[in-house]
């Protein structure tokens, strides 16, 4: 048990151990993804205005466009064909969604490219090699530059379609100078139509303002927020304290399952020891709850069987007693014997005895052999109605003073009395049910017979005193005997009901005890499938 805990543990490590390095492999990842996102929302707005710019302009105007906007942004500005760019399916479609691409090109630089909308073979160009300034400036002047286009009451309007249209990443807004939390130096420098760069009060972020002139208002663009990614201390940190709370989960968990096993081994030991009515705490929630009550189970079936064992020991040895002492009686009695009539008298009974013993060993035989297990059953089609008359013909005179009648309950079956059953077996269980009646019967014994479509029944009624509705359940237990004089006087073991109970089990039906209606007396019935499985497995 202890090795089996070891090498689960030691799996448990191995999993640990994958798990951080998947985990930190996943937050670099989300780290990589971050930086993009953040970088291809700041460069957005700015080149899809620019491309949106360079649609309508001839390419003379192009070129001196390109030159002008490169000036301004410091960066190199080209014009290329998509064709002639390194670009997989995923980016081509990026690019034709509307989307800017930005490619890594090193610590800090990148390659931006936007597709102009009107023109899907032409793609803006951008090598930055640096964020500055100077970028956020002119992104300010190309807006003010679009702003200036339209009345200064339709611009606040126009500059929310430009944000919603461009898809910029960051806030633009027109306000009142007078309404600016900016020093007295920079409300100047705003006024005179400058660009201004302020930090915000947390500061985790910059605003970028520049007034547009002969207009009341002031362009803020922002705030703008840096790009942090999760340092590498801080990751492996995470790591560490989500793979403890995952071992100490796990090793709660498997410590759970380690005493519920042991719990089990405990439970073992002690059957194994002798205690078999030793049992653990069962539980059909999850596959150790379900082991432990298939562990209880098989101790139930172990104990029944070794008590069944038991009774059969104790039961032979009672029955075996009383023939036995009298064959020894009459071997004394031959040595006595003055003549042959007396000395055939002697034998004669001694031969009653030698059956009494041999049809005693033939039932516990029986028996014996249907509770070890599903025995050999050879399922046949046969009529029961034939099957009925033989056994009430071989057993009629054995007492003549008993009459044997056959009926059928309800309606005869329209495609004959057959059933599917194993015809010894069956046999033997209408024998017993049949000699049990014929024993306690006054004058009469009823067999009666029904066939379903898909259940058959067997009905033994006798006139005889019945029995007790407080004894219907124990009945069909081994050895039991409900009047004992009267049962040994009739040549009864006790075993003949349980032969027919573990008959039927096996047939998959059942064996039931009642009063009879008719007769007075007991109504012994037998109820089975008519048509068996292949394999067949009782209820």
């Amino acid at each position: 048990m202890n090795s089996i805990f070891l090498r689960v543990y030691g799996g448990l490590l191995a999993v640990l151990v994958l798990v951080a390095l998947l985990g930190f492999a996943t937050l670099q990842l989300v780290n990589q993804v971050r930086v993009d996102n953040y970088r291809e929302n700041l460069a957005n707005g700015t080149f899809r205005l620019m491309a949106d710019n360079l649609r309508e302009l001839t390419p003379v105007e192009r070129r001196r466009a390109l030159a002008l906007w490169s000036r301004l942004l410091g960066v190199p500005l080209q014009l290329e064909r998509i064709d002639r760019l390194t670009l997989d399916n995923s980016q081509r479609k990026q690019l034709q969604r509307g989307r800017v691409l930005v490619e890594p090109t090193g610590a800090h630089g990148v390659l931006i490219h936007s597709l102009l909308p009107t023109d899907e073979r032409l793609v803006l160009s951008a090598d930055v090699q640096q964020i500055s300034e100077q970028l956020a400036r002119a992104t300010l002047y190309l807006l003010i530059d679009e702003l200036r286009r339209h009345p200064a009451e339709e611009q606040p309007q126009r500059l929310r379609q430009l944000h919603d249209d461009k898809g910029f990443g960051y806030e633009l807004r027109l306000v009142e100078l007078a309404d600016l939390d900016v020093d007295d130096d920079q409300r100047r420098r705003i006024d005179e139509g400058d660009t201004v760069m302020t930090l915000n009060k947390g500061a985790d972020g910059m605003r970028v303002l520049a007034g547009i002139v002969e207009t009341p208002w002031v362009l803020e663009a922002g705030p703008i927020y840096q790009m942090n990614p999760y340092p590498t201390h801080l990751l492996l940190l995470i790591g560490a304290i989500g793979l403890t709370l995952i071992g100490v989960i796990t090793y709660l968990l498997v410590r759970q399952l380690e005493r519920r096993l042991q719990g089990l081994a405990a439970a073992a030991a002690q059957i194994a020891s002798g205690r078999l009515e030793a049992r653990v705490a069962a539980d059909d929630s999850d596959a150790v709850g379900r082991l432990a009550g298939a562990f209880n189970d098989m101790a139930e079936q172990l104990q029944r069987l070794l008590s069944i064992q038991r009774e059969l020991v104790r039961a032979v040895s009672h029955e075996l007693r009383t023939p036995v002492a009298r064959l020894r009686f009459g071997l004394e009695m031959i040595a006595d014997a003055s003549n042959d009539q007396q000395r055939r008298s002697y034998l004669d009974g001694m031969d009653g005895d030698i059956q009494e013993l041999d049809k005693l060993v033939d039932e516990m035989l029986v028996y014996a052999r249907l509770e070890q297990g599903t025995p050999a059953l050879h399922f046949s089609r046969l009529n029961l109605r034939e099957l009925i008359e033989q056994v009430l013909d071989e057993l009629a005179p054995l007492r003549a003073s008993v009459h044997l009648q056959l009926g059928t309950c309800g309606d005869a079956p329209e495609q004959g009395a057959w059933v599917e059953a194993e015809p010894r077996y069956l046999r033997r269980a209408l024998q017993n049910l049949v000699s049990n009646a014929m024993r306690h019967a006054e004058t009469c014994v009823q067999v009666s017979y029904q066939i379903g479509p898909r259940r058959c029944r067997i009905d033994v009624e006798d006139d005889g005193p019945g029995v007790p509705e407080s004894d219907w359940q124990r009945l069909f237990t081994p050895f039991i005997r409900l009047d004992d004089s009267r049962t040994r006087a009739s040549g009864g073991h006790g075993l003949g009901l349980s032969i027919v109970r573990r008959i039927i089990y096996w047939h998959a039906g059942r064996a039931l005890v009642g009063a009879s209606q008719g007769l007075g007396g007991a109504r012994f019935s037998l109820i089975w499938p008519r048509c068996q499985a292949a394999e067949q497995t009782p209820d």
